[in-house]
């Protein structure tokens, strides 16, 4: 018995290491530093408790609450937006269309370019001058047009289109895999009993996509509360700081050689991305009901 757990130890042990070197000694060594005010314009480094933290949620030396908003404000909005238009996606391509294959492959292309590539395509296209704009002209809807990332009005939108097109074809492929394990059966029964469309999704897909549905929504959740290179490519926080997050913010604290309040930062998204995931999954998994 001892020969057969020190056999399984083998193969546990080298990716404990790497893990532990790779993530929970920087974790560790993060939180330590967010506790002090290191500074490379400083050359001594002092411990400071929980200053930074009070700073942050006091906004003294940066705009680091109106960030947080950004950063729930997208969250909610993309997280929404995705898993409707995914599940969208998977309900008119699981089957019944001859070329879904292909459109499966063209809805999920987007996930596998790399977020910075996507967003420098679309400052491109959504420029004043650019091809969003010229079609609108074209069709006679130049009231419509704008200078989509660098309006107010129109640059965090602006972003969480962009975000929720890269992502609705994984959201896809998720919801998809999860209609293609319910029984054919089911729905058969149930257009025997007289069961329409509605009848049918309401009682028979939404019950057995519970668990994909999970899934994406938890996993979209902490996608959007650490979002930053899709943000940081198209906008780069502005106009004048509207779709700034959080991780935007730890970003220029380190470009600025402010350690402490970058990792402060980092350790608010850390734990904000625990709380949020874990209350998220036992919420829609029931759990807490039955404790």
């Amino acid at each position: 018995m001892y020969k057969k757990k020190l056999y399984g130890m083998r193969f546990i042990l080298p990716a404990f290491i790497l893990y532990t070197v790779l993530y929970i000694i920087p974790t560790i060594a993060g939180m330590v530093i967010s506790m002090t005010d290191w500074n490379v314009t400083r050359p001594d480094i002092q411990f400071i408790g929980l200053q930074n933290f009070v700073d942050i949620f006091t906004s003294k030396g940066g705009n680091y609450l109106a960030s947080i908003g950004h950063t729930f404000e997208f969250t909610v909005v993309t997280v929404i937006l995705k898993t409707l238009l995914g599940l969208g996606l998977a309900l008119l391509l699981n089957k019944g269309l001859k070329s879904r294959n292909l459109f499966r492959t063209i809805f999920f292309l987007p996930y596998a370019l790399a977020p910075l590539i996507i967003g420098i395509t679309f400052v491109s296209v959504l420029k004043p001058n650019g091809p969003l704009n010229i079609i609108l002209e074209a069709l006679g809807m130049s009231g419509l047009t704008h200078s989509w990332l660098t309006e107010s009005a129109t640059a965090m939108g602006s972003t969480m289109m962009v975000e929720v097109w890269r992502m609705a074809g994984w959201n896809m492929m998720i919801l998809l895999a999860g209609l293609q394990m319910i029984p054919e059966e089911y729905y058969e029964a149930a257009s025997i009993d007289g069961a329409g469309a509605w009848k049918k999704f309401t009682k028979i897909t939404l019950p057995f996509l519970r668990p994909s549905l999970m899934t994406v929504t938890v996993l979209n959740t902490i996608h959007g509360l650490r979002v930053f290179d899709i943000i940081y490519s198209l906008t780069g926080g502005g106009p004048g700081g509207l779709t700034e997050v959080i991780n935007t913010q730890v970003f220029k604290e380190f470009g600025m050689g402010r350690y402490g309040m970058a990792n402060a930062l980092n350790v608010v998204i850390f734990l904000m991305t625990v709380i949020i995931a874990v209350g998220l999954q036992r919420a829609l998994s029931g759990k807490g009901k039955n404790e």
